[in-house]
């Protein structure tokens, strides 16, 4: 017989499990999913189900760019020729520098302003799976294209961008598919797209990367810089790939690392790491994975089912926010524009996160690698400046390279802001709080962070009063 609180309990499963995740889940869920989250959008979210929740986020992904680029996207690169002089290619060089200051900026600002955090969450979580950097690539217009491809797929298909991404011109300058061909296959691409894009390291033999690169022979790229394939530089000789022999090519390797369920494996545990938590619970991920793996490596299902695991609701405070996500993710919470985007990724990337450039083909390891002595010192003055330093900050920002204005250079900075018709980041601790009906310094800490702070916060202190503690605190530093 059941007892009487056993009654009880069966009556208001239903009612639990719709009861809304309050303003602690949502800011969880938006901080996760995005670049921080400002009251309002909390407030939106605040009164739904997990379920609900999740799913209003998902359904409100959008797969392309709000924000205008650059116009030189689209147009026709420059391809230096030996005739241009040391001169003109210097010039050449300054202008594409140029251009991936541009670009950098173009990225940070639609963090900043999209209507899909998430779109834009998962596409730099691609972008540092599926890794390449300007430095090698050399051309800006590809990183763009790439961005493209990776945000339009971003919550699609993983398989289909795994082929898409294969072909694309800015990895095939990067990892030398261009220089593989019959007779001298590049063994770079073939390597890593097992090791890094799929399988994970321990998952192949070294026969397997030399027979691999024998299958991607071929694939190239013309004069415009467009995919092409060269039959008379394919080996069509017999192959052996993991136990197999037959006469593939590229797409018959990627799809046999597809049918491979250490692959849905290898990224379900990556994206839990970005999403959830550095720490792995194991049954979530046998169970994820075998998901993944089951729908054809759809990722806006694994997404969603991640999202709604017991321990993603658990997991607050236990990822250090990258340097996006704390320098946009501030902006978005307390609604501020700076002066000019292409200064943020310069902080950024002082800070270690150089958006279209990682440091290698591992990416960025994100964790505690992003807090150091010197960085902790920049995250800290740039938080310092925006809480406590309202005038300053109209009179001196960061320049390109991260560091901040001083002297003349500060006033020359102004100068081009006010010519450029720039606002300047400016934060007004009294107005947001007002804005945002927030009214106690209690209700400040629940809004700005993931934990309790480390400094308790003195009695009586008001709402505006708190911010610039709360965001000094350790606790602002993870998420």
């Amino acid at each position: 017989m059941k007892t009487l609180l056993q009654s009880l309990l069966l009556c208001l499963l239903p009612a639990l499990a719709w009861a809304g995740i309050g303003e602690d889940g949502a800011r969880h869920l938006l901080a996760r999913t995005g670049f921080g989250a400002n009251p309002s959008q909390i407030a939106l979210y605040a009164p739904l189900s997990r379920e609900q929740a999740v799913d209003r986020l998902l359904d409100h992904a959008s797969f392309a760019a709000l924000t205008e680029p650059p116009a030189w996207v689209n147009q026709p690169f420059d391809r230096p020729g030996q005739a241009l002089s040391e001169e003109e290619k210097k010039a050449l060089q300054k202008e594409r520098n140029e251009h991936a200051q541009e670009l950098r900026g173009w990225w940070l600002e639609e963090m900043r302003i999209t209507p899909s955090p998430i779109t834009e969450k998962m596409t730099l979580f691609w972008h540092n799976h599926f890794v390449s950097g300007l430095d090698k690539v050399g051309v800006p217009q590809l990183m763009y294209q790439q961005n493209v491809l990776l945000r339009k797929q971003a919550l699609g298909n993983f398989g289909q961008m795994l082929h898409a991404i294969a072909r694309d011109p800015a990895m095939m300058r990067y990892l030398d598919t261009v220089n593989n061909r019959k007779g001298q296959p590049n063994e770079n691409f073939a390597r890593e797209v097992m090791e890094l894009f799929t399988l994970g390291e321990g998952h192949y033999s070294e026969q397997d990367i030399r027979e691999a690169a024998r299958a991607f022979t071929g694939w190239s790229l013309d004069k415009d810089l467009n995919f092409i394939y060269r039959p008379n530089q394919h080996d069509n000789g017999e192959k052996t790939l993991f136990g197999q022999q037959g006469n593939f090519d590229g797409d018959d390797v990627l799809d046999m690392l597809l049918r491979n369920p250490q692959t849905a494996r290898f990224v379900t545990l990556k994206l839990w790491k970005y999403l959830v938590s550095p720490t792995v619970d194991e049954a979530s991920l046998q169970h994820l994975s075998a998901l993944f793996y089951r729908d054809n490596y759809e990722i806006r299902p694994l997404v969603r089912a991640m999202l709604l695991t017991p321990a993603f609701w658990k997991s607050q405070g236990q990822q250090v926010k990258s340097p996006l996500e704390l320098t946009v993710g501030t902006l978005v919470t307390f609604d501020l524009i700076p002066p000019d985007w292409r200064a943020l990724a310069g902080l950024n990337r002082q800070l270690g996160q150089d958006v279209f450039n990682p440091p290698n083909v591992k990416g960025w390891p994100g964790g505690d690698v992003w807090i150091n002595s010197s960085t902790l010192l920049s995250r800290k003055q740039f938080l310092d400046r925006l809480s406590h330093d309202a005038a300053p900050i109209r009179n001196n920002f960061i320049t390109a390279d991260g560091q901040m204005d001083e002297g003349k250079a500060r006033t020359a900075r102004i100068n081009r802001l006010i010519q450029a018709g720039l606002r300047p980041i400016k934060l007004q601790p009294d107005e947001w709080s007002a804005v945002y009906q927030v009214r106690s310094a209690a209700d400040c800490a629940r809004l700005l962070l993931a934990v309790p702070p480390a400094q308790p916060l003195p009695e009586g202190m008001s709402a505006a009063q708190a911010i610039a503690p709360l965001l000094l605190d350790p606790a602002y530093q993870v998420q």
